[in-house]
């Protein structure tokens, strides 16, 4: 290929979550933790959660047949197919050979494209392979398509409110209005025990809370530094900062977490400012002028300074961008990309307009890269930007029309699953009666394992991109 294709990016995006949650304060009280826990303490308002008739590919089916619907989208348009996620249903079949029963009704069997899994990164690791697809000698001029999902429950602690569910598809392709800047993407990864699934027969993880945070924010450190340095290349600047990012978008296990993860970014700016210009930038803080990033993981006196000197940015920047995580959970691999639908909905699209978004991948183990996003300047009426937003405005809509289960329910429902994790022959004794339309839901499992769908009716076309 002798150029690249322009403006490579997303081309349209659907995100799906459960349709019934469980209220954080009603949590707190049933679990009989002082008020605030996890609505302050972890910034948590609802949780999404699934009954056993909802799985990894039932999510999966959803979001993708929605989008298709959504856009206008023809089957035959797409090349390649990617998966990311954590939620594993078979050790050896993958989520995307289910996806197939969409595409083989059309003709559709020339589909690049399995399944990718590290934590919550697995939904980033299976973008960049579609990028680098669209912009590869391979590339046959079709789109690629990228589906992250998963559903994040735990045994019975401290980290069941950190839980969550729910699917994002993305269609990327050249000529986008979500383009992804190329050239700035800086990655960090390593060995950690953070937060792993060793047993197969379980869907709940092993947790190690306190490294889990460290990790977190270490790979935060060195890919924001790694990010600077490479635009600081790009554009011939000597110091770069948060103030070259309109928006900064997080993975988010909670929200608490995000924001003191932005308030991190500024004190990474901190220690990178040169010594004799701290005063000026930074008045008052000259005794911590030597201090050192891997010594201040749960330093809560430099925590709170830098809280404080960013709260008024992160209102800026990233507030917005947590509506979902607030109100549904962590997604795992799709909980970034929750965020970028969070930003898109909330802000006026004067203010998208042109805007450059950083977003941060994490996932335990651990792999994590931050880059960044530059969404068009066309918003006129019939703009591709304009297009994506109008096909989000649902996403306000079914959050209001969710159920709420009381926590002894929600707490009954996880038993089912956990007890019916990998039974067979198994039918599924969940409500489908709260289900959207639109939503693939587990019908059986036989004697084999075979699992089969059903799907609510009730989807309606919104046109195309």
């Amino acid at each position: 290929m002798e150029t690249w294709p322009k403006d490579v990016g997303i081309l349209a995006i659907e995100l799906i979550f459960p349709s019934i949650y469980v209220d954080q304060t009603d949590l707190e009280k049933y679990d009989g933790v002082s008020t605030g826990k996890y609505t302050i303490g972890l910034g948590q308002s609802r949780m999404g959660f699934c009954s056993d008739r909802e799985d990894i590919h039932s999510l999966c089916l959803t979001v993708v047949h929605k989008l298709i619907e959504k856009y206008g989208i023809k089957y035959s348009e797409i090349g390649r197919l990617e998966v990311g996620t954590e939620t594993i249903v078979d050790k050896s079949k993958s989520v995307k050979s289910v996806l197939m029963s969409l595409f083989e009704p059309h003709g559709c069997t020339d589909l690049e494209g399995i399944d990718t899994t590290n934590a919550c990164y697995g939904g980033t690791a299976a973008l960049f392979n579609a990028i680098q697809w669209v912009e590869s000698s391979f590339w046959d001029g079709r789109y690629a398509l990228v589906v992250a999902g998963d559903i994040a429950v735990y045994a019975k602690g401290s980290a069941r409110p950190t839980g969550g569910a729910g699917a994002v598809a993305m269609l990327i392709g050249p000529n986008a209005p979500i383009v992804f800047d190329r050239g700035l993407r800086s990655t960090y990864m390593k060995h950690a025990y953070d937060f792993y699934k060793p047993d197969l027969s379980s869907e709940y993880p092993v947790v190690d809370g306190k490294l889990s945070i460290q990790c977190y924010l270490s790979a935060l450190d060195h890919c924001y530094q790694g990010y600077c340095k490479k635009v600081s290349k790009l554009t011939q600047t000597s110091q770069v900062d948060i103030n070259f990012l309109d928006a900064m978008l997080f993975h988010s296990p909670y929200c608490k977490l995000v924001q003191k993860s932005f308030g991190r970014l500024m004190l990474n700016d901190f220690v990178r400012c040169p010594k004799d210009s701290i005063p000026t930038k930074y008045p008052g803080l000259e005794k911590y002028a030597n201090v050192k990033l891997n010594e201040t993981y749960f330093d809560r006196d430099i925590e709170k300074i830098f809280l404080g000197l960013s709260k008024d940015l992160f209102e800026k920047k990233t507030r917005e961008s947590l509506l979902l995580a607030s109100e549904v959970g962590n997604m795992y691999t799709a909980s970034v990309y929750s965020s970028l639908v969070s930003l898109l909905i909330n802000k006026p699209i004067t203010e998208l307009a042109g805007m450059r978004v950083g977003l941060f991948s994490y996932g335990s183990g651990l792999a994590s890269t931050m880059y960044s996003i530059t969404l068009s300047k066309d918003i006129t009426e019939n703009s591709k930007l304009c297009k994506i937003i109008d096909n989000l405005t649902s996403i306000k809509v079914q959050l209001n029309k969710r159920v709420c289960i009381t926590p002894e329910s929600f707490t009954k429902i996880l038993e089912v699953r956990e007890l019916n994790n990998h039974a067979a022959p198994y039918t599924p004794v969940g409500s489908i009666e709260h289900l959207f339309p639109g939503t693939y839901y587990l019908k059986q499992v036989d004697e084999l394992h075979r699992r089969s769908y059903e799907r609510v009716h009730g989807v309606v076309s919104n046109g195309n991109i």
